[in-house]
């Protein structure tokens, strides 16, 4: 006997979140970003990750003390967007949830 399970809304939401994130992730680490551009790659991540369904809202924080470690360590004056600079918030809203 199968048992057949509903997904609710809030893991739909869920989920759809996770997605959200997983796309940010691997559409944008390994971007070139410096100082003097990491505001406008938030906007850039922002407004990218807000055209997906169901977004409400997202918020990106690049921690410019870990671009400028970063760039120091090359005479270009950039280096890669990494994982650990970032900080988002992505708010979904799916139904009632």
């Amino acid at each position: 006997m199968t048992v057949k399970e509903e997904i609710s809304d809030r893991d739909r939401a869920l989920f759809e979140a996770g997605i959200k994130l997983g796309a940010l992730y691997h559409q944008f680490i390994g971007t070139p970003v410096s100082t003097k551009t990491v505001r406008v790659l938030e906007t850039a991540i922002e407004k990218s990750v807000s055209l997906q369904p169901w977004v409400s809202t997202v918020n990106v924080k690049i921690d410019r003390e870990k671009v400028r470690q970063r760039e120091r360590e090359n005479h270009f004056n950039y280096c890669e967007l990494r994982g650990e600079m970032l900080d988002v918030e992505v708010v979904v809203g799916y139904e009632e949830v």
